[in-house]
């Protein structure tokens, strides 16, 4: 035999296997009920109890079955149940058992299966058009499975007049009937033929027993079958029941223990709850009775059934069912239906039936299994059979639609009508308690452990969501909350589990079938139940009064559906599903993430609700009115209370854990360790503080700071509550700590960043919902919530904001080193790393800019040292950054960080530079601001290594390399403008300020197309400018050396050329432009001044001229930006040359100065050289005399020039003039001056 092994207990030889035949190849039996058509049939076996069949004692002929065989009535493994309960108490199967299967075969609930039943209960509905007796049934749905149990009207009649429960159903069901109802007596000779099969069984497996006088009182009390061996109900389902629950299969893993209240994958191992019910109040009393369960699919129908049916061996069959009937009546068809429902449930091929007469054994007859349905008197059509299963299969799917509630399946006896009722709602329009269906738990508990099964499924694949959130409200729909806290709490949890927090949101072409989709396929889903013949026996009256039929027609209209005869079961798909099984089942899934967080921490209120209720004792906090909102204020701190903020920063490091062992005491509220309150309070806080970190991450990503701080201080008042009442933290919510803790520096970095906004932040912060305000009282409950109240508080001080970020990376950070996430946050540690630096360099910008300010309000005569300690704070916070960056290897913000120290050393230069002589000016250039501005350079030039190349990341680079020139060419300025005269020769000077400039020029990047090119190219410019004037001013002043006089001309005319190339290429620096020209030119006339021919000085001042000719671009573009500044300013006429600047950015009073040398420099020029021309002794060319003539016109007009002329028009004039000295040079001012 082929099986797959069970959990089930050894000492049962459970297999999951299937009955052989006689070949011992097939697990299926083709049954034809005719010779064209078959019925597919398959049993396989998903728990036996028995052993395996063993052959048959044969009975002599005559045997007498009246006496009882030595071994009747002890117990035995071959007949199991059988031989000991066929005299009554196993005619009726228990009320629950279908639930008893449900929750051993647990996985087979929901989708895979469609009926579980007793197969006397499949029996009784198939042989429902043939049979005249009466029909009820309970119906439940759990998925796409029909849960069918007998319902005794009879035991409910009888209880109720005890208890006084279901009078209602009393009432209804004696109106529904217009009858009144009696307990029909069994007869002595249904007693007799049940004594008779009990011992023929018995024979049947020891043959060889002698019979023993047994008294045999059966018949003297005609009540005594039904008073001992009836069914009976449970009188309660609330507590556990210790008989049975040692009789319980003790291997069998609950799925409660397997799923552990809806683990996440982020919640440890060791945590996991225990199972949620003990064994006794798991069961609530109810268990699998039946020797075999049977997975059976008849046609499309799949069934798990229960069958106590004995099977021997012998034939020409391993496997047979064992018959005993009266030779004196003739076999009928419900008879024969039974016997081959029997055997194709069990898979047995072959029937051995024993006629008897009075109880004498006459013979014995083999009958196949297959040829059943062609028995004489009992013929029957096999397909019709199918017809009825499958009609009745789709009546009770489209009508048994809503979970949780109780239908009822009802015929009466002798009537044709099949009707279905809904008991819930008519309990509910009773006003009965729900506590009063003696369903209601039993159905609960199966909702809830199919809800269970399928969340470990759901793992895997997400469409099981929709089915599993149904099955937890209707589980919790069903429950009382005083009496059923624990179920309630865990159902809650389960629903908060559904809505994933921690998942990127998925496509709608993904995540709307993943999501939604719940099985909502129209399936098959068939519950039958029979229950036994003449149960239940109704006298009827003779009197029919009106009022009693309008009573009547009002209860039939109360049917949920109804068959108006039994008959209609025989037409194939007569009946045929209309609705779809669960609706309602599609997962409500929303792309909001903050209305998913609002999903959960619905629920997790809900289940912390319910282990409140169930603490017996009551908090000895005072009672907090959920209408009041906490006050989360701030209040100022001064700039002396760093060691307060240390202490209350310090329990961010004291959660590293395992902090402290487990509990052993009772908690705030009074709860156990331990306990399920205890464990399932962990959970729901763990939730809750998931759930509020992604509300806070969301709400940062939308900019809303105030919301997100106030989201990230209710996370982090749940994990503190968490961690009051739990006790060894595992690595992964350990490491869930470190994300909140990095997530709130995040939230105070960026309202430090954002200050203008504090009025609308604070706002945000104050509010709180009514839901977030019970949490809270709920977490008081347990915990002071103190913890983390100075990371999470709302600041108006920035240095405070940026000082609490800090620690809380510190913070976040020592807990990812720490040893129990050592191996587990490599990842997140270089993100945390990069943080650090970030809010490191941060802090260090926050004091240079502290440090620049205090250097620019107050005028003092040596640095304070208050600046002094300002400047060590910002220079520790870089430090400590950049060893942050070199620890993950990230150079380039690395480079950024030297690159702000380069600039902080700037800033301590620019403080020993503001230190004034005796009469207020400013004194030379210290040796300190030397020392800070080399190590500034060497910073940058440290900046530059880093990075090694500008591939690496070029804006870094471009930074970095401007900065370097800029400490360069600010060096090198001061070293001129403020020469250290006292201390060094000029000469050393010189070369220190070339030097320095050299290299600022170096770092000049005039070649790469970027923002900064216009920048490099006009300080280029200004570096060739100042050192033209440098070599200028030590060519006027150097005596003696003739050859270092020429190597200063020389230089300096380079440079001056070099300074006046870039400044016309600049077109926007013309003030630079006229001023480099003027130098210049006055660099030619000294240079004239030392010679003696007078060619050689008229060579000297024509090559100044055509120097000053170079002028005119610079004053067009003057006279360009003049005139638009002029147009903006609505047409205004420009000041005199004695007035102030415009609103532009030409500098008027330079432009006028300018203007002014130059028409002094331009006159005496032109002046000197029309003397020159005149004095010279040889004849002038005709070139000569054009010449002259033109000089002396020019400077005919420029001496008639009026000295109150406007500026536009003198600038004009200048134009002017310049171009008749040039004519044959472009003019390229043409457009301007027309």
């Amino acid at each position: 035999m082929s099986a797959s092994e069970e959990d089930n207990d050894p000492g049962d030889h459970v297999q999951e296997e299937t009955i052989p035949t006689g070949d011992n190849k097939h697990d299926s039996a083709m049954c034809s009920g005719s010779s064209s058509n078959e019925i597919k049939s398959r049993a396989v076996v998903k728990y036996c109890a028995a052993p395996p069949p063993s052959t048959y004692a044969l009975l002599q002929e005559k045997t007498d079955l009246k006496l009882p065989p030595a071994n009747w009535l002890r117990e035995n493994p071959q007949l199991g149940t059988a031989g000991t309960t066929v005299l009554g108490s196993s005619s009726k199967g228990k009320p629950f058992s279908s639930f008893g299967m449900a929750y051993e075969f647990i996985d087979c609930i929901g989708d895979d299966v469609d009926v579980v039943s007793d197969s006397e209960n499949i029996k009784k509905l198939l042989k429902i058009p043939y049979s005249k007796s009466h029909i009820s049934m309970a119906v439940h749905r759990v998925g796409r499975t029909l849960l069918l149990d007998e319902l005794d009207i009879q035991e409910l009649f009888m209880r109720s007049s005890q208890t006084g429960d279901w009078t209602w159903l009393k009432d209804f069901y004696q109106r529904l009937m217009d009858q009144k109802w009696q307990r029909k007596k069994k007869s002595k000779e249904h007693w007799y033929q049940k004594a008779i099969l009990s011992k023929f069984l018995y024979y049947s497996i020891n043959g060889d027993c002698a019979a023993e006088p047994v008294a045999d009182n059966l018949n003297d009390d005609e009540d005594c079958g039904s008073q001992e061996f009836g069914s009976s109900w449970p009188t309660t389902f609330t507590g556990s029941d210790a008989d049975e629950t040692a009789a319980c299969k003790q291997d069998r893993v609950p799925i409660d223990s397997k799923f552990a209240l809806g683990q996440v994958t982020s919640v440890p191992q060791e945590q996991n709850l225990p199972a949620l019910f003990n064994e006794g109040e798991n069961s609530q009393g109810l268990r699998n009775d039946f020797v075999r369960n049977i997975m059976w699919t008849f046609e499309d129908i799949h069934m798990l059934v229960g069958s106590n049916m004995p099977i021997f061996g012998g034939g020409r069959y391993p496997a047979v069912s064992l018959k005993l009937r009266d030779n004196n009546k003739p076999i009928n068809i419900l008879t024969g239906i039974d016997y081959w429902l029997d055997n194709l449930m069990c898979n047995v091929p072959e029937l051995v039936m024993c006629f008897h007469v009075n109880g004498i054994v006459q013979k014995y007859e083999m009958i196949k299994t297959e040829d059943i349905p062609h028995l004489e008197n009992s013929t029957f059509s096999t397909r019709v059979v199918k017809d009825i299963a499958q009609n009745i299969l789709s009546f009770l799917k489209s009508n048994c639609t809503k979970e949780g509630h109780t239908y009822w399946l009802f015929k009466a006896s002798g009537r044709d009508i099949v009707k279905l009722y809904d008991l819930t709602t008519l309990c509910e329009e009773a006003e009965e308690e729900k506590s009063h269906n003696p369903f209601t738990l039993p159905v609960a508990v199966l909702l809830y452990k199919v809800a269970c099964n399928l969340m470990l499924k759901a793992r895997e694949n997400r469409k099981h969501y929709g089915t599993i959130r149904t099955l937890l409200l209707n589980c919790v729909r069903l429950l009382d909350q005083d009496r059923h806290p624990q179920i309630i709490a865990s159902a809650h949890y389960m629903l908060s589990e559904l809505f994933q927090l921690d998942e990127p949101q998925e496509d709608d072409e993904d995540g709307g079938e993943s999501f939604r989709g719940c099985g909502s396929e129209d399936s098959y889903s068939n519950d039958d139940r029979e229950e036994d013949d003449e149960d239940l026996e109704v006298e009827e009256e003779s009197d029919d009064s009106s009022s009693e039929r309008n009573s009547r027609a009002r209860d039939d209209s109360k049917a949920v559906a109804v068959i108006r005869s039994v008959g209609e079961l025989s037409v194939p798909e007569k009946y045929k599903s209309t609705q779809l099984i669960r609706p309602g089942c599609a997962f409500p899934v929303s792309q909001d993430k903050e209305e998913r967080c609002r999903h959960v921490l619905n629920y997790v209120l809900k289940g912390l609700k319910a282990v409140d209720s169930s603490i017996k004792r009551e908090s000895d906090l005072p009672a907090v009115d959920p209408n009041t909102p906490i006050p989360l204020k701030y209040e100022d701190r001064s700039a002396s209370r760093n060691c307060a903020t240390e202490k209350g920063i310090s329990p961010l490091l004291e959660r590293v854990g395992p902090f402290h062992a487990d509990q052993k005491h009772p908690t705030r509220s009074g709860m156990i360790p331990g306990s399920w309150q205890h464990q399932m309070k962990l959970q729901l806080f763990l939730k809750a503080s998931k759930a509020y970190y992604v509300l806070s991450d969301a709400a940062t990503n939308l900019l809303k700071y105030g919301r997100a701080l106030r989201y990230i201080k209710l996370s982090l008042q749940s994990y503190d509550a968490y961690c009051t009442i739990g006790g060894v933290l595992h690595p992964q919510v350990l490491l869930f700590h470190s994300h909140g803790l990095s997530l709130c520096g995040d939230i105070q970095l960026m309202l430090a960043q954002n200050s203008d906004n504090r009025a609308a932040y604070q706002e945000e912060y104050s509010y709180q919902t009514k839901e977030d305000q019970e949490i809270l009282h709920s977490l008081h409950r347990e915990s002071s919530c103190q913890a983390f109240n100075m990371a999470t508080d709302l600041a108006t001080d920035l240095e405070y904001q940026l000082f609490v970020s800090s620690k809380c990376y510190e913070a976040a950070y020592e807990l990812l080193v720490s040893h129990a996430l050592k191996e587990e946050a490599s990842d997140q540690l270089a993100q945390l790393l990069k943080r650090l630096g970030n809010i490191r360099n941060e802090m260090g910008v926050y004091y240079m800019n502290q440090a620049a300010t205090m250097q620019t309000d107050q005028e003092k005569s040596s640095v304070s040292v208050a600046e002094q300690e300002v400047w060590k704070k910002s220079f520790a916070f870089f430090e400590k950054g950049m060893k942050d960056f070199e620890a993950i290897g990230d150079s380039t913000n690395k480079a950024l960080l030297l690159c702000n120290t380069g600039k902080l050393m700037r800033i301590c230069a620019q403080a020993h530079s503001g230190v004034v002589s005796v009469d207020d000016s400013r004194g030379e250039f210290s040796p300190e601001e030397a020392l800070y501005y080399h190590k500034a350079i060497d910073y940058y030039l440290r900046a530059m290594r880093s990075l090694s190349c500008r591939e690496n990341h070029q804006p870094v680079w471009d930074s970095v390399n401007w900065e370097l020139s800029t400490t360069y060419f600010t060096l090198a300025t001061l070293l001129q403008d403020y020469a250290p005269l006292s201390r060094k020769a000029p000469e050393q000077i010189e070369r220190e300020v070339t030097e320095a400039m050299m290299k600022s020029l170096k770092y000049c990047d005039l070649h790469t197309e970027s923002a900064r090119q216009p920048l490099y190219q006009y300080r280029a410019a200004t570096i060739h400018h100042r050192l033209a004037s440098m070599y200028h001013s030590c060519f006027r002043n150097q005596v003696g050396d003739e050859r270092l006089r020429k190597h200063h001309r020389s230089l300096a005319e380079l440079h001056y050329s070099k300074a006046v190339h870039l400044f016309l290429s600049l077109k926007d620096a013309p003030c630079e432009l006229l001023r480099a020209l003027l130098e210049r030119v006055a660099f030619a006339e000294f240079t004239m001044a030392a010679q003696n021919s007078t060619t050689a000085k008229q060579k000297s001042l024509t090559a100044a001229l055509e120097i000053m000719a170079e002028t005119r671009c610079a004053f067009q573009i003057i006279h360009k930006e003049l005139l638009e500044e002029q147009k903006e300013g609505g047409d205004a006429a420009l000041p005199p040359a004695s007035g102030g600047p415009p609103s532009g950015g030409l500098n008027f009073q330079e432009v006028t100065k300018l203007t002014v040398l130059f028409e002094s420099r331009f006159s005496d020029l032109l002046l000197q050289l029309i003397k020159l021309m005149l004095k010279t002794k040889r004849k002038p060319s005709k070139k000569d005399e054009e010449l002259l003539q033109s000089y002396k016109k020019v400077y005919s007009k420029l001496l008639r020039c009026d000295k109150n002329t406007p500026l536009l028009a003198r600038l004009l004039l200048y134009v002017e003039l310049l171009r008749q000295l040039t004519p044959d040079a472009e003019d390229d001012g043409a457009d301007t001056l027309s």
